[in-house]
C-alpha cells in the first residue's frame, strides 16, 4: 500500500497529518467524506454510487519516526450485480491497522533468515509501509483500506449463475449424431 496517489494529482478523499506533530499518546481523528469526496470515489472504486465513507481512527507515534493508524472504515456503497447488472447495496466495516516509518528506516527491512531467505508469517502483522517527507494522507489509507473490503463479485440475493453453452440449440441438433447407425443394430 502505499500513500502516494498513482492517478495523479489529489486522492479523492485525503486527510494530510503531520508526522512531526504526532505525540507518542493516541489522537483520535474522526472523517467522513462529503459529496464531492464520495463521488470521486465512487469513479476511483469503479462503483455505481458511495453513500457514505466515515472512519475513526487513533494515531500515534510508533518506535522513534514513525507512525501507527489504527481504526474502522464504514462505508455504504452500490455496486451492479455481475449477474443482472441490477444495482446492490453493500455495506463495508473493517478495522485496519498500518504502521508507517520514513523511507530508508531500519525499521522497514524485512528480516532473513540466516540462508538469506525472506521470513513471512502470513498470520503476523504487515511490514511497516515507508513514506516521503513530513506528512502521510491517512484519508488516502482509509480510503485503501475500504477498497480492498469491496466486494468484486456481488450479486442480488437469491440470483446465481446458470450454466450457459454458446451458440444456439439448432446447430447441435442439425447434426447427426455418428451413434445413431448402432442403435438398430443387432447382435448376432
Amino acid at each position: 500500500m502505499s500513500t502516494n496517489n498513482s492517478h495523479g494529482g489529489k486522492p479523492p478523499f485525503s486527510y494530510p497529518v503531520n508526522v512531526g506533530r504526532v505525540s507518542v499518546n493516541p489522537v483520535t481523528v474522526n472523517l467522513e467524506a462529503d459529496e464531492r469526496e464520495l463521488e470521486g470515489l465512487a469513479k476511483l472504486w469503479q462503483v455505481l454510487a458511495v453513500r457514505s465513507l466515515k472512519a475513526e481512527l487513533q494515531i500515534n507515534r510508533w518506535k522513534k519516526d514513525g507512525l501507527r493508524v489504527k481504526g474502522r472504515v464504514r462505508a455504504q456503497i452500490t455496486q451492479a450485480c455481475v449477474v443482472t447488472l441490477d444495482p446492490v447495496d453493500s455495506t463495508i466495516d473493517e478495522p485496519f491497522e498500518q504502521i508507517f516509518v520514513p523511507e530508508g528506516s531500519k525499521l522497514a527491512r524485512m528480516v532473513t533468515g540466516e540462508t538469506a531467505e525472506m521470513v513471512v508469517d502470513p498470520d503476523g502483522p504487515d511490514l511497516p509501509e515507508q513514506f516521503a517527507g513530513d506528512t502521510i494522507d491517512v484519508g488516502d489509507v482509509v480510503a485503501e483500506f475500504a477498497a480492498l473490503a469491496i466486494e468484486p463479485y456481488p450479486r442480488k440475493p437469491g440470483i446465481e449463475f446458470t450454466d450457459h453453452l454458446e451458440g444456439d440449440g439448432a446447430a447441435e441438433n442439425a447434426r447427426p449424431n455418428p451413434f445413431a447407425v448402432l442403435k438398430d443394430w443387432k447382435k448376432d
